[in-house]
């Protein structure tokens, strides 16, 4: 509940009272600006993004998802097809060393490195505020998608309210004072690169700050144009050179967008819309757009509310008290991981939107990058990555922040096609290697043997395609969106696997950024290597593929070659095999681990994200990934913040919840930011987003799952004996509410929204009961109605 302060002007009804109950599992709030770029608070609305720093003189990062370091490059290495064989040979023959090196020597990329993600602008709001600011709050609302700043100087309160809109497609400001004439302020708008014009004017209407930039590069380059237009109540507005100084107004009023060549064929087609969505702002006024703007994002972040138990006093803290709290006594703050759950569900849909048919997804900084040389370039890495930002996607209820991955897949598809061609000779198919950029560069990247040389991508992100049919029951995207996909997909391997000893093999490949020791009876004995034949979990992507395959031939009623072909090499590939201390083995013998905590869990694919290795389908399978996963953390593993929240995802999997929270907890209190981003390893290290989508999936995957069957609270901790859930999805497109007491289901109401069988299972297959009556066996439902299960 938050109780408001009702003595100041109406713009503070936004405002929690600071002496009262904050909603201690939706608001980001803090007493003091952010120090820094990971302290200040991200808005977005899908394609244009900020963050905001609330200082005295405000300054807030701005991205568009579209500027990036430049134009497409051709990267694919002609060398590659010719050296394939010979690279086959040395590694059927154990000759791995000199494999890997013509590997580098003949399949890298030139240049070994893709488009890096750029900022597009800042833009600063200079108040003369230099003196202390006193009554200060500033504050993030997870569940309506807005900033707000407020404090007082000389007697008079100041309020920013800050929300990017995904109907308008700006980003919308309103700076205000408590008394009348009160507010001045210059407005401008900055860039440190390749800067090709930068103005103000100022006219009876309105006034704008403008700003054009590009990539650097003398042809092709990313060409944008940015503009804050400005409409102030009251004051006289005039040019303070390039910037708009505006002076004894009351309210400011500045909707800004930027829009790029990336998606316009002409500096006049986009600057066109760029007037077109400023022109729409400003005429419906900073309320009706914020208004609409809440509107659309609650309709989103509305659809799951998640209680984990009150944290009482603790939770009223400010956000970076609450985190320094956690670390010493987290089991006092249990809202905190509902907090950090919420705030997840805001970065995904503030960074992921359909945005028109080239939207794209979120990246490695989801949509907020202040660098031009960011961490791994901010680009979209397909070996964990970006499939982790959108693992809570589907079962948290925001299909929709779905569809760009699917366009950049596409985007992807026709340059790796090319790719294929000209590295593996395949004509038929798409590959994809470890990172693409805004562009789909399919191109191996950088230029290492741990990490350069997979050719499982395009298998990777196939899957997310299937998994959303599963999740929707839409048969028409399976049909026109989904197998276009998979069957490309599945075309490129057909190709491109070779026969050895009796199986199917991928070659030269790798298990993503780990090494292994040579054995004895190879050559060069000793050395640390990564290129092999058929790692696990290539094995593992080449499983799902052709199962999706089959599963949609039989859906849509295909049954030519292009299901009798999946069903040929799914019998081929090679089943995961278990090493001699009962552990899952990573590549095709048992080597010697180079780095025994390796913070990647590749081998462990078939546990999750898939479901080949999961208990209810094999349990043999899932022993071995615990034993793998439990070795792998005794030596130091989830040593990133995403490699810890892919492990509390597996814990999920195998029915581990207390094993789970105390990695959550771990997480907690080493990872994230002040902001609560997530950082590489701690804060100060880089800022990775994918560790924050992947904890939101991890509190999911404990209270439901549904792989093989809709199973309510599998791995429900016993530190949340008691709470609820309501809105999480399941495959089958079943919308599950949940109540649970002394770790015990109380009700549970399960919406079926596509008809079809429901097979049910709670904790460890307890008796239950549908609708009154015993449940024994799955049963048909009927689109729009729910049924209550309770225990028998």
């Amino acid at each position: 509940m938050i109780i408001l302060k009702t003595t100041l002007v109406p713009l503070l009804l936004l405002l929690p009272a600071a002496n009262a109950a904050w909603d201690a599992s939706r608001f980001l709030w803090y007493n003091s600006p952010a120090a820094n770029f990971t302290g200040a608070v991200p808005i977005g609305n899908g394609r244009v993004a900020g963050v905001v720093y609330g200082t005295g003189t405000e300054k807030i990062t701005l991205n568009e998802n579209s500027v990036w370091s430049g134009p497409w490059q051709d990267r694919a290495n002609r060398n590659a097809l010719e050296a394939l064989p010979t690279v086959r040979t040395m590694l059927q023959n154990g000759n791995i060393t000199d494999a890997g090196q013509m590997v580098l020597d003949t399949m890298a990329g030139n240049p070994n490195s893709p488009r890096a993600y750029h900022p597009l602008v800042d833009m600063a709001f200079d108040f003369g505020h230099n003196g202390t600011l006193a009554d200060y709050t500033r504050y993030l609302d997870t569940y309506r998608g807005t900033a707000f700043v407020t404090y007082t100087v000389g007697g008079v309160n100041y309020t920013r309210e800050y929300v990017a809109s995904h109907p308008a497609g700006v980003m919308a400001v309103r700076l205000s004072a408590s008394q009348a004439g009160k507010l001045n302020v210059k407005i401008s708008l900055s860039r440190t690169q390749f800067v090709l014009l930068q103005g103000s004017t100022v006219n009876n209407s309105s006034s704008s700050v403008t700003l054009r930039a590009d990539s650097g590069q003398s042809s092709g380059a990313i060409t944008f144009t940015s503009e804050a237009r400005i409409l102030n109540t009251g004051g006289t507005v005039t040019k303070s050179g390039n910037a708009i100084q505006v002076t004894d107004a009351t309210t400011v009023d500045i909707f800004f967008d930027a829009e790029s060549s990336y998606r316009y064929s002409s500096q006049s087609a986009w600057e066109a819309e760029l007037k077109k969505k400023l022109d729409s702002a400003s005429a419906a006024g900073y309320e009706a757009t914020k208004n609409a703007a809440i509107s659309d994002f609650t309709s989103l972040t509305g659809r799951v509310s998640l209680n984990l138990g009150s944290s009482g006093s603790a939770g009223n803290q400010p956000t970076d008290t609450r985190l320094a709290n956690y670390k010493e006594s987290p089991n006092a703050d249990p809202e905190f991981v509902t907090l950090y759950f919420n705030y997840g569900r805001h970065l995904l849909a503030a960074s992921s939107r359909d945005t028109g048919s080239l939207s794209l997804p979120a990246n490695l900084q989801g949509i907020w990058n202040q660098d031009y040389s960011p961490p791994w370039q901010s680009k979209y890495t397909i070996n964990i990555n970006i499939e982790m930002n959108y693992w809570p996607a589907l079962v948290t209820n925001l299909a929709d922040t779905h569809k760009p991955l699917f366009d950049l897949i596409d985007v992807a598809r026709a340059r790796g096609q090319e790719v294929a061609k000209i590295m593996y000779g395949c004509n038929s198919g798409f590959v994809l290697h470890h990172n693409v950029d805004l562009w789909g560069d399919a191109a191996p990247v950088d230029k290492g043997t741990p990490y350069m040389m997979w050719p499982m991508g395009g298998a990777w992100l196939s899957a997310h395609l299937m998994e959303h049919y599963r999740f929707t029951q839409d048969k028409a995207f399976l049909r026109d969106r989904a197998w276009p996909v998979l069957q490309q997909a599945a075309n490129f391997y057909y190709c491109y696997l070779f026969q050895w000893n009796g199986y199917y093999n991928t070659g030269p490949s790798l298990s993503p950024e780990n090494r292994f020791i040579v054995p004895s009876n190879m050559q060069r004995p000793g050395a640390t290597e990564g290129i092999d034949i058929s790692p696990t979990m290539d094995n593992s992507l080449l499983y799902e593929l052709f199962t999706n395959i089959i599963e949609t031939c039989n859906i849509l009623g295909i049954t030519d070659s292009n299901l009798t072909k999946a069903q040929d090499y799914l019998s081929k590939i090679r089943r995961p095999q278990v090493g001699s201390k009962g552990q899952l083995l990573e590549w095709r013998q048992e080597y010697a681990e180079a780095a025994p905590g390796h913070r990647h869990m590749s081998p462990a694919y078939g546990l999750f994200p898939a479901s080949q290795m999961t208990p209810l389908v094999n349990s043999t399978l899932s022993a071995a990934s615990k034993v793998l996963v439990d070795k792998r953390m005794s030596n130091g593993s989830g040593s990133t913040g995403w490699s810890r929240a892919w492990v509390m995802n597996l814990y999920a999997r195998l029915f581990q919840g207390d094993t789970v929270w105390s990695n959550g907890i771990s997480f907690l209190q080493k990872y994230p930011t002040a902001n609560l981003w997530n950082s590489d390893s701690g804060p100060g290290s880089a800022f990775q987003i994918d560790g924050n989508f992947g904890f939101t999936a991890a509190i999911a995957e404990m209270l439901l799952q549904s792989h093989s069957v809709v199973h309510l609270l599998p791995a429900l901790p016993s530190a949340v004996p008691t709470g609820s859930v309501k809105g999480l999805v399941a495959r089958g497109n079943f919308v599950v509410d949940m109540q649970w007491a002394n770790g015990a289901l109380t009700k549970a109401v399960v919406t079926s929204r596509s008809g079809g069988k429901l097979a049910l299972r709670v904790k460890s297959a307890v008796p239950i009961a549908v609708n009154g009556a015993k449940y024994a066996a799955p049963i048909d439902t009927t689109a729009g109605t729910s049924y209550t299960i309770t225990l028998a």
